[in-house]
């Protein structure tokens, strides 16, 4: 039985051509991508220990070795967080644990706060499941005509998989797609197991599910919105980890004049609301 570190390590090694690290062509393949041979060699390790990595019949590799691997790899930063993390969980899978608890939905009286102080802002408090807990006013302007914040409990998961309107909110669907369900490894180990088995992965159907399996960091580039009434929106992202809460504060910056201008007119037309929290 196979690892999410092994099958990212097998996925990343079959995605990347020789040529891309300068190795030499070998003639066909029956498999794309590098050989086993290849990357062991440039990491310094056996071809039957990474193999057993890859199978899942490693699952505590060393610090170093993930280093290694890497470098021969040429993973990029967000790839090699990706790769800590995934040897943490792999690990933890071995001896037992279950790794972060469950998320909570409270948000703290001084989180609220801040979320208050960002105002007038684009601001939301969320999780790695996609729960949007707390927003601020110019948040939800920004949402509205969306669809985004009209359950009781919204999240942004689902609403990308299941909501036909997030297609054409978000230009860029691909890549939103992408990013969302990287989130749900790092969520909680079994509240996550539980809501992809009962609920998201029959609803959101195979779009959902081969994304789920191949593991792509996402490079969070500038987010693009089309408003129902507002037009394009450009936005960049900045991210604050609540680590004690299992939670994220997401800022919304406006990346041009023109999404500046068309956020204000956003926040004129809906009028100086209410910070939002659920509970």
């Amino acid at each position: 039985m196979g690892t999410p570190l092994g099958d990212f390590l097998r996925l990343k090694r079959d995605s990347t051509q020789p040529e891309q690290l300068g190795l030499p062509e070998h003639g066909r393949r029956r498999s794309p991508g590098l050989r086993r041979a290849d990357v062991a060699a440039r990491a310094g390790v056996s071809v039957e220990y990474l193999t057993r990595i890859e199978q899942g019949r490693d699952r505590n590799p060393s610090v170093a070795v993930l280093h290694a691997l890497g470098d021969a790899l040429a993973l990029s930063t967000a790839e090699r967080e990706h790769v800590r993390y995934l040897a943490k969980i792999t690990g933890d899978e071995c001896t037992g644990h279950l790794g972060p608890e469950p998320a909570r939905r409270e948000v703290r009286p001084s989180v609220r706060e801040t979320l208050r102080l960002l105002e007038p802002g684009v601001a939301v408090v969320t999780n790695r499941l996609g729960d949007l807990l707390a927003w601020t006013s110019a948040y939800a302007a920004v949402a509205a005509g969306t669809g985004l914040l009209d359950a009781d409990e919204p999240n942004l998961t689902r609403y990308v998989f299941t909501d036909p309107r997030a297609r054409s909110v978000f230009p860029d669907w691909d890549e939103v797609a992408d990013e969302q369900v990287f989130d749900l490894w790092l969520g909680p180990k079994a509240e996550n197991a539980e809501w992809l088995a009962a609920e998201l992965a029959p609803a959101a159907g195979p779009e959902f599910t081969r994304r789920m399996n191949r593991h792509k960091v996402p490079e969070r580039g500038v987010l693009r919105l089309r408003h129902p009434t507002a037009g394009e929106l450009r936005l960049r992202r900045e991210y604050l980890e609540l680590p004690s809460d299992s939670q994220l504060l997401l800022i919304l910056l406006p990346d041009d004049e023109a999404t500046s201008e068309a956020i204000g007119r956003l926040r004129e037309r809906a009028g100086r609301g209410r910070l939002r929290a659920i509970s």
